[in-house]
């Protein structure tokens, strides 16, 4: 197992289970022995699926599973009650706080029958075998752009090298590496290639990436710990889990277009508008200074393989100003913050961080992810899904939702995801975090809407601004 996949398998916890889940509601019942067929053709085509994890103290290593059966991961459940909404947002809580089993390939899909005139596919993968954006990938190589399938495409086993033998290190040997962490962090830059600009390779450009990079560590290093609220407290494991009516894509790109930003800062804007609305429902004080957030930054090279599994991803810290009421003035503040940290290289670091814990002794890794678990109080991800609709085994994907794991002592996830002309977004808390996921949900539309009111105002302010002196 490659070191950095082995840094994700080693943060499995009780409080936090290291699963990648989705939700994926349709609009009609799929018929479970085409479902199958799909799975064998397209999904078991991937090596990976079929094995499991074979731990031998110094390494950790992939095996064929010689008793795979794919019954053993796919399961046909019925909601209990009236079967809504709520019913599945319950199971979905229930299996997302339940670890997967160890002894058998990281995965299992639940198929719920009759929810809402069609079905529902939930399916959880343990992070170890690839990150988010991979997974993204896998799912929609199992779909079809209509009804019909392709028959072009062609599905074969899809081998995977073995990864060379980890180095192991001793606590003085990490010492020497942490303290060189500059000179990783750029060999991390160079052999990712989308990750850095062409004129960087020169000396002098190299010797500056590499005094952006120590300073960016160092800055990692001294963030102070988040401030306590009701957000950060002793986690229990178990969660819940919510999700939002979806917004449409084109209003959230006009909103953007109108205040000169990007879809992602209206988005991540929004997010801290909700937070900022169960602050003051909930009659918690708000910290001066926001929240921060742990968001992955992808660091795949472009058009890269799609077999290709693995965790090749940053993380960065991204202020949330949950604490201004103005809709402006936070997306203002936002978009300084993503800007500033768009020129920065904490992706790299970070990402050099856990390829460097994947290699050293547990006991390291859990003191590092303790620190740096206290410096966010939630993980939000934005992940790019399809521009139009798609099928599985001929029926129409209608709704996706997607959540990946917290860590350490991260309680809330926060997860989005553009599907087919609209934006879902979608929430896991931990029981013990006084934070009504469905409330937030509630709040999230309303804090889009607030700010969408605002920047169409501006934009006719503007508007008529220009109309006057052009006459």
């Amino acid at each position: 197992m490659a070191a950095v996949d082995r840094s994700w398998l080693r943060m499995e916890c009780v409080e936090n289970p290291m699963m990648i889940s989705a939700v994926l509601i349709f609009e009609q019942p799929i018929k479970i022995a085409r479902l199958k067929q799909v799975l064998h053709d397209r999904f078991l085509s991937f090596r990976r699926f079929r094995q499991r994890i074979v731990d031998r103290g110094s390494r950790v290593e992939w095996h064929d599973d010689p008793l795979f059966d794919l019954d053993n991961h796919l399961h046909v459940v019925a909601l209990a009650g009236k079967g809504d909404q709520k019913s599945l947002q319950r199971l979905t809580s229930d299996l997302n706080s339940t670890p997967l089993d160890f002894n058998h390939p990281l995965w299992q899909i639940h198929y719920i029958d009759n929810y809402d005139g069609g079905c529902a596919l939930l399916i959880r993968i343990h992070h170890c075998i690839a990150d988010g954006i991979s997974l993204v990938r896998v799912l929609l190589s199992l779909t079809d752009p209509t009804a019909e399938p392709g028959d072009a495409r062609i599905y074969q086993l899809v081998p995977i090298k073995p990864p060379r033998a980890p180095v192991r290190y001793t606590l003085k040997d990490l010492a020497a590496r942490v303290t060189g962490l500059g000179r990783t962090a750029v060999h991390q830059v160079k052999r990712l290639s989308s990750a850095i600009p062409q004129d960087v390779r020169s000396p002098l450009k190299l010797a500056d990436t590499a005094g952006k990079v120590a300073f960016d560590c160092l800055k990692l290093a001294l963030l102070p710990a988040e401030p306590e609220t009701a957000l950060t407290t002793e986690l229990c494991g178990r969660k819940r889990v919510a999700w939002a009516d979806p917004l449409e894509l084109a209003d959230v790109k006009a909103c953007a277009r109108a205040l000169g930003g990007t879809v992602n800062d209206i988005l991540m804007a929004t997010a801290a508008g909700a937070l900022h609305r169960h602050f003051k429902a909930a009659g918690e004080p708000i910290p001066d200074c926001g929240i921060r957030v742990a968001v992955p930054f992808n660091l795949r090279p472009p058009r890269e393989p799609l077999e290709t599994l693995g965790n090749r991803f940053g993380l960065v810290l991204v202020t949330l100003p949950v604490e201004v009421d103005c809709p402006l003035m936070r997306f203002r503040q936002v978009q300084e913050n993503m800007n500033r940290l768009k020129r920065s290289y904490q992706a790299q670091v970070t990402y050099s961080l856990l390829e460097l814990f994947g290699r050293g002794p547990d006991s390291l890794e859990r003191r590092a992810l303790k620190l740096l678990s206290q410096k966010a109080s939630a993980v939000l991800t934005n992940v790019p899904g399809p521009k139009n609709p798609v099928y599985l085994a001929g029926v129409k994907l209608k709704q996706p939702m997607f959540w990946v794991p917290q860590t350490g002592g991260i309680g809330i996830g926060m997860s989005i995801f553009s599907y087919a002309g609209t934006v879902q977004f979608g929430m896991s808390v931990d029981k013990s975090i006084r934070a009504n996921p469905v409330e937030i949900m509630g709040h999230f539309r309303d804090s889009f809407q607030r700010l969408r009111e605002h920047a169409l105002t501006l934009q006719d302010a503007e508007g008529n601004f220009r109309r006057r002196h052009a006459g």
